[in-house]
Formats: structure tokens, C-alpha cells, sequence
């Protein structure tokens, strides 16, 4: 990571709250305009109809979220990700006044009592921050009535799982929001395609994030439908942006994109990371909340924006007093 994103982040810039609960529209949060070596510019999300041009495309993510955390006595336990053979990554967390904070405990083949009389079983270290686990019980059906959404400490309260879904959530299996795209409404889409600007899904289902480490993300189940494949494709061609609605987005298009850029349609497991080395290939454009210091995602954004414009957004956005993580603030990448 370049010594130009590792920053300090006040407290003050965590979005405690959806806007909702301030009386905002979803749509009414700012968005910060990157566009290379320009000045950047500040607006609200509802102005994105008019920051695009008709024959752009954004790309969004359908994944919703699940109510990941399940609370026992002491502990948490996130379910992020299940796994090809069918157990599941998850994150044991200790209970805390106002979250919740790692917690190193645990042992390989230890049983954990569950609510609704459910056991978990830790087969093994994944990483040192999460689990392999199974539990023996259908998963997603089991977090419907026990589990509530995952929540960090710089929320201050629950809120329900609702407000931790996109207007184009369709398809369950996120541990975390796909958060760039909670701004949009469905007015705001009407507008867009009024505009002649498309809109075409992807899937990919997020993991739980890391609030206090520093770490890559892991192999994650997407799917790259061929109509969407085909819109990408079609929208370069004729000199379109495709402009993606989150770092999701970027990640499952340039797992699913040729060396020429062309993408294909595409369903597994990706490790895919965007890199500033490997750039970026189908994505132009990014629409992103503004990301802690340090985090891998910055890479992925660098890649897209360069250092310098990066480096320059995030201090503008510091000194605007832009509101950070998923009911925060918002900022669109153009090349």
C-alpha cells in the first residue's frame, strides 16, 4: 500500500446511521466526482443521471444480504462464505458494550451450543482470522430466524435487515451489503434508463469484511450472466462506459474478462485481486463508498484512478468531511 492512502481516519467520518434515520433519502448522500487529473467534484448521488452519458452502462450487484450474526452468551459468530465442499468461513467475535471485537479462541473439532438448538462444529483454521465450520443445519435458513445483520462498533445500534438491503437485491448469500449500490432508489433507476443509460446485474456474494485487519479478500461465489456479458461487450464497442457499482462489481467482470477485455459469462469461485500491476480490462468506471486506510480495496481503486487522482480524492474528501463505510458517502471513478 503507497504511503499516500495510508491515512488517518477521524472517528467523526464513520457514518453511524443510514440516512434515513436523519430523514435523507437513500439518494441524497453525497457523491464525490473523480476524473483523472481534474479537480474533484462534488455532488449528490442524485445527480448521477446527468454525470453520465446515454449508452453508458453500470453493472450492479443482485447479491442480498443475509442476517449473518448469530449472538450467543459471549460470543458472535459470522457466517461469511460457504465453501465448494460445502462447510462454511466463519468469525467468531467476543460481545462487547457496543460491537464486538475479535476473539482467538476456539480449537479444531470444538462444538459450539447455538441458538434454536443448533451445534457448530470448528474443523480448522482458514486463516488466522476465520474459521472452517459446519453446522448442522441448512445455513440461510437457520440465520432467517436466528441471525440479525452484521453490525461494526461505529454503529451504535441495530437496525433491521432491510436497511442493509440494495433495490437490487434478489438473490441472498452476502454476509455484508453490497454497499455502493444502497444509494440507489427506484426512481433514481427510472431516471438512469430515461437517460439511456443501461443497468445489468452481476452476482457476487460478499464475505465478512475485516474492521480491524489489514488482509487480501478470499475466494468468493459469483456469476456473470451471458445477457450482462453481452451489454458490457456491446457498451465498449460502441465507446459507452461500463461503469461498475462497487468494488464486487469490478471483482466478478475482470474475473470474467479476456486479456482483450471482452467478457464472457461466468459462474464459481473467485481469488481474483485487482491490483494496480494487473490494472483493470471491462471496467472504465467505479461507483464506491470511501474505504479505510490500508485496505486492499484501495488497490483495486488505484488501479482504476491512479495514485495521484486517489490520493488527491481521498484528501478532498477528508477535508469536505465526507462520511465513511456503508451509510456513508459515496464516490464515482471515472477514467
Amino acid at each position: 500500500m503507497t504511503a499516500a492512502l495510508d491515512f488517518s481516519l477521524p472517528p467523526g467520518l464513520s457514518a453511524h446511521e443510514p440516512p434515513e434515520a436523519k430523514g435523507m433519502a437513500r439518494d441524497a448522500v453525497r457523491l464525490m466526482v473523480s476524473r483523472g487529473d481534474l479537480e474533484p467534484t462534488h455532488h449528490h448521488f442524485s445527480d448521477l443521471p446527468a454525470l453520465l452519458d446515454p449508452g453508458d452502462l453500470i453493472v450492479v450487484n443482485n447479491s442480498a444480504t443475509l442476517p449473518a450474526a448469530v449472538r450467543l452468551d459471549r460470543l458472535s459468530v459470522h457466517f461469511s462464505t460457504v465453501r465448494p465442499d460445502g462447510t462454511w468461513l466463519v468469525e467468531l467475535r467476543r460481545r462487547t458494550a457496543k460491537g464486538s471485537e475479535p476473539y482467538g479462541g476456539g480449537e479444531p473439532g470444538e462444538w459450539l451450543p447455538m441458538p434454536g438448538r443448533a451445534t457448530l462444529r470448528l474443523v480448522g483454521r482458514e486463516t488466522p482470522r476465520l474459521w472452517r465450520a459446519v453446522l448442522d443445519r441448512d445455513v440461510e435458513a437457520y440465520l432467517r430466524v436466528h441471525g440479525v445483520p452484521i453490525r461494526y462498533s461505529y454503529v451504535e445500534r441495530d437496525w433491521p435487515i432491510e436497511a442493509y438491503q440494495t433495490v437490487f437485491a434478489t438473490v441472498p448469500g452476502s454476509a455484508e451489503m453490497p454497499s455502493a449500490a444502497r444509494p440507489f432508489t427506484a426512481d433514481l433507476v427510472t431516471a438512469l434508463v430515461a437517460r439511456g443509460i443501461g443497468i445489468a446485474p452481476i452476482t457476487l456474494h460478499t464475505g465478512v469484511a475485516s474492521a480491524e485487519k489489514d488482509e487480501p479478500p478470499y475466494a468468493e461465489r459469483y456469476e456473470v450472466p451471458a445477457a450482462t456479458a453481452r451489454l458490457v461487450n456491446l457498451t465498449r464497442e460502441n465507446g459507452g462506459r461500463v461503469v461498475a457499482a462497487g468494488t464486487t462489481v469490478v471483482r466478478a467482470l475482470e474475473t470474467a474478462a479476456g486479456p482483450d477485455g471482452r467478457v464472457a459469462a461466468s459462474a464459481g469461485w473467485t481469488g481474483h485481486i485487482v491490483t494496480p500491476e494487473a490494472g483493470v480490462r471491462a471496467v472504465t468506471g467505479l461507483i464506491t463508498g470511501l474505504h479505510e486506510p490500508r485496505s486492499s480495496h484501495l488497490l483495486m481503486l488505484t488501479a482504476i484512478a491512479g495514485e495521484a487522482a486517489l490520493a488527491r480524492a481521498y484528501e478532498e474528501a477528508l477535508r469536505k468531511g465526507y462520511l465513511w463505510h456503508e451509510f456513508g458517502d459515496t464516490h464515482l471513478i471515472l477514467k
